[in-house]
């Protein structure tokens, strides 16, 4: 617990935690705002429509995530850490909950900002959290923040260089995936099993919260094969792998 306290303290001391939290609501909240306040009959508004800027906001939580680790190595506290604390894996972890748990609250706070807002933008849509696949639309964006926030300290960790790891998930997040659907003959079929594809299949399952798939209702649906618990399962497993890496890489490397 004292572990935990040492590192809230750490990382909410510092502007970067709430320049992100309001990037996060402002950017997925301003692209909700644009795609459901422009909401027809033939684009109509539905409960994943009102996460369609849900990405945004996990890009700047990644940058987050990462920034928790490398801005220590920059200035050279990560040593004062190891330091006061020689369990280098019992410091990580507790580093590595409080930033999921800030993007967790952040996550949470993005969705449902967006989904309010969509209310007062479309008050002619049935926009009521009606179902488990509705409210696992909205309230699993925080979950998915979360294990992203996780990997994106495991990548801080390897690298240890704020740009790099920035630039580093950026890509991948926002381009790399995708672009492995242009791969001939195989593409799609790695695409399928792309951790942020798999983890959209978690929010949005087989599309009950876009109106039963009504046309143009809402972002298309994951391709991943995977019921949308074991999509979930799956996309945690990655982000322990990758952080239990980082964490033993960490340990034989020098601070």
């Amino acid at each position: 617990m004292t572990l935990l306290a040492v590192e809230r303290i750490k990382l909410l001391s510092t502007r970067s935690p709430w320049w992100c939290a309001v990037a996060s609501i402002l950017l997925a909240g301003g692209f909700t705002a644009l795609v459901v306040g422009n909401a027809t009959d033939q684009f109509p508004a539905t409960v994943a429509t009102t996460q369609y800027g849900y990405n945004f906001g996990l890009a700047v939580i990644m940058v987050l995530g990462a920034l928790a680790v490398t801005t220590e190595y920059r200035f050279g506290t990560i040593r004062t850490t190891f330091q006061a604390v020689p369990n280098r894996t019992a410091a990580l972890v507790a580093k590595t909950t409080v930033v999921a748990l800030l993007a967790l609250v952040i996550g949470e706070l993005t969705a449902f900002a967006s989904w309010g807002l969509s209310l007062v933008l479309a008050p002619d849509y049935d926009l009521a959290l009606n179902s488990t696949a509705d409210i696992v639309n909205v309230a699993g964006v925080g979950v998915v923040y979360a294990l992203a926030a996780v990997m994106a300290v495991a990548v801080g960790l390897l690298v240890r260089h704020s740009a790099g790891a920035v630039s580093l998930l950026l890509i991948y997040s926002l381009a790399v995936e995708s672009l492995v659907q242009l791969i001939p003959q195989f593409g799609a079929d790695i695409y399928e099993w792309m951790p942020f594809n798999v983890a959209y299949k978690f929010l949005t399952g087989d599309g009950a919260s876009s109106g039963d798939r009504a046309e143009f209702a809402g972002p298309p649906l994951s391709t991943s094969p995977l019921s949308p618990g074991w999509a979930l399962a799956y996309f945690a497993g990655i982000a322990v792998v990758l952080l239990v890496v980082a964490i033993t890489t960490t340990n034989k490397r020098d601070a």
